[in-house]
């Protein structure tokens, strides 16, 4: 079992930074990849950064070179950097644990509350 608690959501403005984390419980934790998804309103929700155990990353291509994803196993803890918001960013951000290495959110197993990151223009 593990429980997520996303926090650092905000408001920005456009070209702003916010830094999310993702922290966990669970002895296992360093065993299981990590994703980041996002849902606005009306929208389905969609992935936008994944880490494997073994550090591997995964990014969608809108966020490449914006976001950067990391771990520290030690804090059971994954961030999400967030740099260069657009308004376009603008979602609820969730935090997902896989034993896999997917990017499809249903086949993430844990998840957490969700965090609101609003940027405007």
């Amino acid at each position: 079992q593990v429980q997520l608690v996303e926090s650092g959501g905000g408001s920005v403005q456009a070209g702003g930074s916010l830094r999310l984390s993702c922290a966990a419980s669970g002895r296992t934790f360093r065993s299981y990849a990590i994703g980041w998804f996002r849902q606005a309103p009306g929208k389905e929700r969609e992935s936008v950064a994944a880490i494997h155990s073994s550090d591997i990353t995964y990014y969608r291509d809108s966020v490449k070179g914006r976001f950067t994803i990391s771990r520290d196993n030690a804090k059971n803890t994954v961030y999400l950097q967030m740099n260069g918001l657009k308004p376009e960013d603008t979602a609820v951000y969730y935090c997902a644990a896989s034993t896999g290495w997917t990017i499809i959110p249903t086949e993430y197993i844990y998840w957490g509350q969700g965090t609101q990151v609003t940027v405007s223009s």
